[in-house]
Formats: structure tokens, sequence, C-alpha cells
């Protein structure tokens, strides 16, 4: 294939589509104040169709030499693998609870939208686009119509005088907040430590589940 400038500016189009598809994205993104926003995300959309339009037309002229043959699939297969570690890179573990996933998939699914774009799949990257944004927007635990209940872990120190986990699990049940699993162990200062998952309501914070806790003459410690 001779590529001519018409050709290129066809080629340089469709990133700068990618670009835009990948704004989006990082712009609902970067509104829910998430690790990954507009910047990354425009460039990783930019980046992988660039990488798709040379992969698939940037050889064009060593085709025609005798006993050449190429694969075009193979540079741009490599867009997938860069993009998994850079996706594993934002995802964090912090008492249990997992962060920045969804964002790894967006940044994920957006690499995947560049490359639709870059081999000129205009209407299935912008589509794609669109559902991915629609998806975040519409399926976002702040929306009423959704109630999922959350799961916390709570990290606390106690003494062992009275019947403190009775009153805590009493507590617990008491605000409808569900004990998932218990572990106890004593420490040398003669006091218990009690690691605990719950699932809560939804419309439970942590400031709120510390005061409810906070109250109770056992605690020593309590760490959410």
């Amino acid at each position: 294939m001779i590529l001519t400038p018409y050709a290129e500016m066809e080629f340089f189009a469709r990133i700068l589509v990618a670009a835009l598809c990948g704004a989006f994205i990082g712009y609902e993104r970067n509104n829910r104040l998430k690790e990954a926003g507009i910047r990354t995300h425009l460039i990783v959309a930019l980046a992988a169709a660039l990488i798709m339009v040379v992969s698939k037309y940037g050889f064009g002229d060593v085709t025609t030499h005798p006993g050449i043959a190429l694969d075009p699939s193979r540079i741009a297969a490599q867009i997938v693998t860069g993009v998994g570690f850079l996706g594993a890179g934002m995802i964090f573990v912090r008492n249990q609870n997992i962060s920045g996933l969804t964002t790894a998939a967006g940044v994920w699914a957006t690499a995947g939208i560049g490359m639709a774009v870059g081999a000129g799949l205009y209407f299935l990257g912008i589509g794609v686009s669109l559902l991915i944004i629609a998806a975040q927007m519409m399926l976002h635990r702040n929306f009423a119509w959704l109630h999922f209940p959350m799961t916390e872990q709570i990290s606390l120190e106690m003494d062992t005088v009275g019947d403190g986990v009775s009153s805590i699990r009493e507590k617990l049940l008491s605000h409808e907040i569900h004990i998932l699993s218990l572990k106890a162990r004593h420490l040398d200062n003669g006091r218990m430590a009690l690691d605990i998952f719950v699932k809560v309501p939804k419309e439970y914070n942590r400031t709120q589940l510390m005061s409810l806790l906070s109250d109770n003459p056992h605690i020593k410690s309590l760490d959410l």
C-alpha cells in the first residue's frame, strides 16, 4: 500500500477520534476523582490507535519485496500486554477493600476503543465509548435505585473484662449491620484484638460506623 498525503490525513483523523473517545471516558473518571483521568485515557486511546495504524499500514513498502511476509497483528497485539501492566499499577488493596479496579478496566477498554478506531471501525469505537460512559453513570452506587451492600473491616482492641464481644455484636445487629466473619486473638498486654468483617447498609459510611462503636467502654482502639 502506497501512503498518500490523503491517506495519512485519514489515519490522523482516526487517531483524533480515538483521542476524543478516550478524553470523554476520562472526563467521567476525573469527575469521580479516580486515579486515571482525562490525560491518561486520552493518551492510552491515542497511542493505541497510532500503534494500530502503524501495525496495519506502516510496512506496506516492504511487503512488495519477494519473499517477505508480515503479520499485521503482531505489533497491535502488544497493546494489550502494555496496557495490562499499566492497569495493574492502578489496583490497590487497603484493609481488604479493592480500589482502582474499575479505573483499570476502563483504561484497558479505552485501549480497545483506540485499536478499533485505529483500524477504521469508527462506529464500533464510538458506540462502545458511549456504552462505557452510560454504564459508569447509571451503575454508580450513588444512584438511589441501586442498593449495593458494602463490606467493611473493623480492627479493634478491647479489654477482656465483661462480655464486650456480645455487646458489640448486639450493637451492630440492632443497626442492621451483619457480621460476616470475626477473628479474635489475645495480645501480650492482656487485651484482645478483633478483626470483624461486616456488611453495612448503603446509607452508612465509615464515620457513622466509627461513631456507633466509639462509645463502647470495652473498646480501647478502633480502626476502619
